[in-house]
């Protein structure tokens, strides 16, 4: 009992002991409750059943391990022992097994089953495959000793392990080169002297005989663990590090993500960090392609059981974590990572991408006596990313999608650098927010991966010119499916050198427009860095953007 383990009976006391002894599992069971003499141990067919010495009835499958008799399961092999073969007060003939079985397979089997054992605990650690029989000889004896019975002859037995020592090879100078000693041969052969292990050769290649009950000790790395273990931690040399190593630096993706940070939070979000492991669903939920699921062989729940390939539903269930608890206006952002998986999941490694994500949602300003609450949107999301790629130097392209169920059709854009997506920006789809019992949502995520490789050298400094900038407002009509930036690509396609910033500050649709028609009014800035801008010079150029703009989107000038 000092051991956690309750008393049963003689023999089960006398098995359970020989478990804490020899560290060996053992397993007793009524002979005369066998159906046959043909044990044997294999693994489970499908549609198997067994009850167990805890009373319950467990369904097998073809990877846990049995022992059976007469063909049929009377034991979970190095779990459980069966309830119908267990001893009781009318035991007179008990037949003792010991074995050794493959500890991954019986931490699937009690893993699945939910069955950890004391027995399992020590085959999943390892046990010492040399005193098997010893062990086995130990338990009859005992049960001999204290219960009178006799002891019948002979063991029967199956399959083979080699219990001859493991040799594993050094030198001394790797032990003191690992160590930083300058111990001599004989300070090594006292060690496993001690340890009584086996030691040959000489101080340029010794080989050590270690023993099957230190299953623990394969590499040379092990060796030089016990040396430095039994000569002692305390008496191992110490020494400053030298200061000859190179300066310390921040590597490109350190710096980005400090960028990133810092940008975020003075936009007012709130650092976090959510599980990478989420369910097969939400894995994908916010992929626009998703590729390959990278699952877990044996996942503690399924909830934590696939790699995510998106952050914004890690990001969703933290919002709705928070609006329960009446916190409705919140604004976060999480730095990590993503996986992309597009071989074979069970064959090779995901490609782990750095991701930017972030969700907004409540109110930017509360409502006072001076002016009205200001609801989150999707400009003001939109605003954050703008703010972000101009602080990195980057002119990114927004595009109309529909592309990702979990978003709503029409407030959904991608962001694109050139020809390759970043990300996207939209809004939680009404249904999907629903299912995450949120209110109105606007997230976006970023692949940092790509950012940080179309990151441009720092530009050197230039001089402030001196010379005044010449503002110039116009104002298009348009037709209502005509886009802000088809209106700034026509506007760019007109080669003014000399402009340097396109402004929209006013839309306007309604009656007086005409059906299907729209009103779009623009600030264009002119600066020549070297002289004063004439207004000959700028109503030329104006004229050259007004021609540019008739042709590409079919604008009046109003």
């Amino acid at each position: 009992m000092n051991e956690g383990i309750r008393p049963i009976n003689n023999v089960v006391d006398v098995t359970n002991y020989i478990l804490l002894y020899f560290g060996q599992p053992m397993h007793a069971f009524d002979l005369d409750t066998f159906e046959g003499t043909d044990i044997r141990v294999r693994e489970a067919r499908a549609g198997e059943k067994l009850v167990t010495l805890d009373g319950e009835e467990r369904d097998l499958e073809t990877n846990d391990l049995v022992i059976t008799v007469a063909d049929k399961p009377v034991a979970l092999a190095g779990v459980m022992g069966g309830q119908a073969t267990e001893i009781s007060e009318k035991s007179s003939r008990v037949v003792l097994e010991a074995a050794v079985f493959n500890g991954k397979s019986i931490r699937k089997t009690s893993g699945r089953l939910n069955l950890r054992s004391e027995s399992s605990s020590r085959f999943e650690k390892g046990i010492n495959v040399a005193t098997v029989n010893e062990a086995l000889d130990a338990a009859a004896s005992m049960i001999a000793e204290l219960a009178g019975a006799t002891v019948r002859k002979g063991i029967v037995s199956a399959g083979e392990l080699d219990t001859s020592d493991v040799e594993v090879s050094s030198t001394l100078a790797d032990v003191n080169r690992v160590l930083g000693t300058e111990l001599s041969y004989a300070d090594v052969e006292d060690v496993f002297r001690r340890l009584g292990f086996g030691l040959s050769g000489n101080a340029d290649s010794f080989t050590v005989s270690v023993p099957r009950r230190r299953w623990d000790i394969t590499i040379e790395a092990d060796l030089f663990e016990e040396i430095a273990r039994i000569y002692g931690y305390d008496r191992l040399p110490t020494s400053l590090p030298k200061d000859d190593g190179t300066a310390g630096e921040l590597t490109a993706t350190q710096k980005l993500r400090r960028q990133v940070r810092t940008i975020a939070e003075g936009a007012g979000l709130t650092e976090i960090i959510t599980y990478a492991l989420t369910t097969p669903e939400k894995a994908v939920e916010f992929t626009a392609q998703p590729s390959n699921l990278t699952e877990l062989m044996w996942p503690m729940t399924v909830d934590r059981s696939v790699l995510r390939q998106n952050m914004i539903s890690g990001i969703l269930d933290t919002v709705a974590y928070n609006v329960a608890r009446k916190n409705k206006n919140l604004a976060l952002y999480e730095i990590g990572k993503v996986f992309e998986q597009t071989g074979n999941p069970k064959e090779e490694l995901p490609n782990e991408i750095n991701s930017f994500a972030f969700a907004l949602t409540g109110l930017v300003a509360e409502k006072d006596f001076q002016t009205a609450a200001v609801p989150v949107d999707f400009f003001y999301a939109k605003g954050i990313l703008e703010a972000l790629f101009t602080r990195l130097g980057l002119e990114v392209t927004y595009t109309a999608t529909s592309e990702i169920a979990s978003l709503h059709p029409g407030r959904t854009a991608m962001i694109s650098l050139g020809d390759q997506v970043l990300g996207f920006l939209g809004q939680v789809h009404p249904v999907t927010a629903k299912a995450y019992d949120i209110p109105e949502t606007y997230v976006a995520e970023l692949n940092l991966s790509a950012i940080e490789t179309a990151l441009q050298p720092a530009t050197p400094f230039v001089e402030i010119t001196k010379f005044p900038a010449v503002s110039r407002d116009v104002a298009l009509l348009l037709k209502a499916e005509v886009t802000h930036q088809e209106v700034v690509d026509a506007i760019q396609a007109a080669g003014v050198k000399r402009l340097t910033d396109i402004k929209l500050f006013d839309v306007f649709s309604g009656e007086k427009l005409g059906f299907g028609m729209k009103s779009m009014a623009y600030s264009l800035t002119f600066q020549n860095p070297e002289d004063s801008l004439t207004d000959e010079e700028v109503a030329r150029y104006m004229e050259k953007i007004q021609a540019s703009l008739e042709e590409k989107v079919n604008a009046e000038v109003r």
